[in-house]
Formats: structure tokens, sequence, C-alpha cells
């Protein structure tokens, strides 16, 4: 009986530690990879260097980045595995970050609340804003086995280039007005550069971190810097620099208003006098052809009209002085 009792409880415990344990399910937002004694079930000699997702990566890099494809378990179940099966559920939502955030030190960048950045001219400043992460489903097995901890790794890249592109970062010149000055010329304060093109500092992240996928196996959605605040030291004479532009740039913008207007009222005038000299012209050239058809028609003719005209001058004069022959 004893025996019988062990055998009847080495079953029941084998049954529900390996065969009632071994059913699992995946959840709508996971994805599962499996492992047969520590190996993951790959798909042939598929890597990740032969997959779209490495084509923002250049010849070298896609040798260093270069992870095998693995079968992915997706939602559904229940499943089934072996004791000697492993499953390794990963989450694909997409999360949202401080950008200051470091995973591997929480009291870093000021408890996670900003990440500091030298611009071109020197100047330590503060950058806050969020970042959308979310796991690649095309690459779980750097995720997951190639990688220590892929949050640190996403990270630490995501901060290299952009600090890379702080320092090196150079507004585009706007479009100089005929006889203007250079506005692009009259500050050159990295910040209020950083601070006037945002968006495209935004967008340049985005395309920058579009490979993070292939080498990370994280995919970053998208990158919102909402802030670029300068040191408290410089504060008051960015301030100051700040005002003096927006008195000159308003100043210029008075000047170039009030000689356009100046054009314009000397462009009226010139159309006014011409009017005038046409209004003047037309008369004499309309007389002239009438002469030139009376000559046309005979001498006669021509002292003819002569002589009306003498009398119709005669008939409003009030004094006529005549020459006469002594």
């Amino acid at each position: 009986m004893i025996i019988t009792g062990c055998i009847v409880g080495f079953v029941v415990w084998f049954l529900i530690n390996y065969l009632v344990a071994g059913i699992y399910t995946v959840d709508q937002n996971e994805r599962a990879v499996k492992t047969s004694f520590g190996r993951a079930t790959r798909i042939d000699h598929l890597t990740t260097g032969q997959d779209p997702i490495s084509d923002m990566l250049t010849a070298d890099q896609k040798l260093r980045y270069n992870y095998p494809q693995v079968r992915v378990i997706m939602p559904g179940g229940p499943f089934f595995k072996w004791p000697w099966e492993k499953i390794y559920k990963v989450s694909i939502a997409t999360e949202t970050v401080n950008m200051a955030w470091d995973p591997e030190d929480g009291v870093a960048n000021y408890n996670g609340t900003m990440l500091e950045a030298v611009t071109k001219d020197q100047l330590n400043t503060g950058l806050t804003g969020q970042i959308r992460y979310r796991v690649a489903e095309r690459n779980l097995y750097a995720f997951l086995f190639g990688i220590k901890n892929p949050y640190a790794h996403i990270m630490g890249y995501f901060v290299s280039v952009l600090r890379e592109r702080i320092a090196n970062f150079e507004a585009p010149r706007e479009p100089q007005q005929d006889g203007g000055p250079d506005t692009a010329a009259v500050i050159g304060i990295s910040i209020n550069d950083l601070r006037k093109n945002l968006r495209d500092l935004n967008e340049h992240m985005d395309r920058e971190c579009t490979s993070s996928a292939a080498r990370y196996g994280m995919v970053l959605d998208a990158t919102l810097i909402t802030s670029i605040d300068p040191p408290p030291e410089v504060e008051s004479a960015l301030a100051a620099i700040n005002t003096a532009y927006n008195q000159v740039s308003s100043d210029i913008s008075l000047a170039q208003a009030s000689a356009d207007q100046k054009i314009v009222q000397s462009r009226r005038a010139v159309e006014i006098e011409t009017l005038r000299a046409l209004a003047e012209v037309e008369p004499l050239t309309r007389l002239a052809t009438q002469l030139l058809a009376l000559r046309s028609s005979g001498s006669e003719a021509l002292r003819a009209y002569v002589r009306n005209v003498r009398l119709a001058l005669f008939e409003k004069a009030q004094q006529v002085f005549v020459e006469s022959n002594k």
C-alpha cells in the first residue's frame, strides 16, 4: 500500500507540475517565444540581416547586428509545452516614458525629469520631453536573448543621438529680403535656434532612431521634445538678447513697410502724371491727323480751315492787333 501510494503521489505530482503547468496562453497584446533546452526555436537559417528591418543599417552594422529569426507564438491558446521547454512572453504594447529616464539609475538626470546637453556655443541646456517605444515583433531574439538590458541600450542610443544633434545643430538660414539685412546673422544663440526648430529636431530624431529595431529589438515610435531651457545664469542675458533682437526686427519691419508705402505712392504719382501727359498730347495728335487729311485734299481746303480758325479766334478776342503796311 505504501509503495502504491508513493507511485500514485508521484504520478499526481508529475501531472500537476509538468503536464498541467505546461498549458499556457498568450494575451492579445503579447507575443511569445519558445526555447527547447535553452535554444530558441528558429526559422530555418533566416536572420534579421535578410529582413527589411535592417535596411537602415550600413553593411558593417548588418554584420554586427545580425540576429537569428525565431518563431513567434501569436495570441491565442491554450498551448502546451514540455518540461524541457520554456516560454518567454513579451508585451508589444506601446509605452511612453520621460526622455530623461535612466533604467539603471533612478536618480540620474534629476530623478529622470530633465536631460542635459551641450549646445554648439558651449551652453549647458536642459531638455524635457517624452518618447514612445514598443518591442519589435520582428526581432524578438535581440530583445530577449541578444542584449542583457535592451531598455538601457535603447535609452543610451537615443540620448547619444540627441546630444550629438544638439551639439552640431545649425538653424536653416532664412531667405534674405531684397535690400534687407541678413536676419540669420543678427542673433547666433543655439538655444534660440533649437527652440524655433523643435519640429525639425523631433523629425530628425525619428529618422535617426528607425534603426533601433534592428539594433536592439525595440521600436521608437515617436519623439516629442517639449522644451529647451537655458542655464539659470544665462537666462536673463538671453532674455535681453531676445528683447533687443525683437526690437531690431520690429524697426526693420517698420522701415520696410514705410519704404514699400513710398514706393507705391511714387508709382501712383508716375501713373497720374503719365495719364495727364497723354491727355495733353492726344488733342495735338488728333489735330495733326486732321491737318494731314486736309492737306491731302488740296491747298484750298487747308487755307479755308486756317481762315475758319482765325474767325473763331477773332470772335473770342476782345482786342485785335492788325499789322498794316505803310
